[in-house]
């Protein structure tokens, strides 16, 4: 009787596996609610109007419900998209990698553009910034320089972050690694206070970097330009140079709002590939994903002020608005420069 029993429960699960797994790759999915991942930049309250119109634009487009899953970490919105549990994200273009290295069916949507409209010049900067009145120790004669930041009190954002880790620990590894000092220098030696820095800090999120540095917790931050423009205003020098001086907003939203009328000077400036809203092919069906890429690209949503928000407006905004801005499609290859910065 129990070898009958069993002899039964074997074809049933050899008769329904086949079946789940042929609905999850094909990413035919009866599920009529699609999850978006934030990463914790895009995560606060003053953010909730563009996230919620993004949202809303795709639910129009595809009659399926969309849930926006605001996160603390970077990982849990990288590991939610690879693991299936939120079917797209908006993440920087390292998460993207790290998340299509978990799970190769994770690929790219698009990237905002440039002011061109197009990709050639969609990117954005990643700062190593110092606070107001420090900037002489990291100048040689007239220039900019970051020999001084050996042994100082650093913030990274998150090792999964490509602006706020990725790209300036490639760098600071490039620069110093030509000096007989520092010639075996990895990017792992930076994680971590006592073999290059005197400590290391990390953010949790841009904003969150930035403040490490404004409340003396960190000498030196890593944090990029479009991350932290809702809060902060030029306030002397050439916006995204080194020597530009930016000031936090008096009504400047968390986490900044305990540090108004602070300052910081830029000492290095990078430019950095721009980030994408990729998606899990595996839990999206082809037909929503074509769907959400014309929505995505379409005029409708270029013109969307609460999207792409115009420079004299007093809305928070994911992306600006100053000329051609709009998404564009991408494909995987064009990450591959921020891939050899592991190489």
């Amino acid at each position: 009787m129990k070898k009958a029993l069993l002899f039964i429960l074997a074809l049933t699960l050899i008769s329904v596996l086949p079946a789940c797994s042929s609905a999850s790759s094909s990413g035919d999915s009866e599920d009529d609610t699609l999850t978006i991942a934030w990463y914790p930049n895009e995560s606060g309250a003053d953010l909730k109007e563009a996230r919620d119109s993004i949202g809303k634009m795709i639910e129009e487009a595809t009659g399926k419900k969309v849930e926006h899953k605001t996160t603390t970490d970077y990982i849990i919105a990288i590991e939610s998209l690879a693991n299936g549990n939120a079917d797209l994200a908006f993440m920087g273009a390292q998460g993207y990698i790290e998340a299509n290295t978990k799970n190769d069916k994770v690929q790219p949507l698009v990237v905002a553009s440039g002011e061109s409209g197009t990709l050639d010049d969609a990117m954005y900067h990643s700062w190593l910034a110092v606070k107001k009145g420090n900037e002489d120790a990291y100048m040689d004669g007239d220039e900019f320089t970051i020999d001084s930041i050996v042994d100082k009190k650093f913030s990274f954002v998150s090792n999964s972050s490509t602006s706020g880790f990725k790209v300036p620990s490639a760098g600071i590894v490039s620069y110093f690694s030509k000096q007989d000092e520092f010639k075996d220098l990895t990017q792992e030696d930076l994680l971590e206070g006592g073999s290059f820095f005197s400590e290391v800090l990390y953010g949790g999120s841009h904003q969150g970097s930035a403040v490490n540095l404004l409340t003396d917790k960190a000498d030196v931050a890593a944090f990029c330009d479009v991350c932290v423009q809702n809060y902060v205003e030029l306030s002397d020098g050439t916006a995204n140079k080194p020597g530009a001086m930016y000031k936090v907003m008096e009504d400047a939203a968390e986490p900044f709002n305990t540090v108004p009328g602070e300052e910081f000077t830029l000492i290095s400036v990078t430019p950095v590939l721009n980030a994408p809203f990729a998606v899990n092919t595996e839990t999206v069906s082809e037909d929503d994903r074509k769907v959400i890429l014309d929505t995505l690209t379409s005029d409708e949503v270029a013109n969307n002020p609460e999207i792409f928000v115009p420079e004299d407006s007093e809305k928070s905004g994911l992306f600006l608005k100053s000329a051609d801005e709009r998404f564009v499609k991408v494909e995987d290859s064009w990450f591959d420069p921020i891939r050899k910065l592991s190489k």
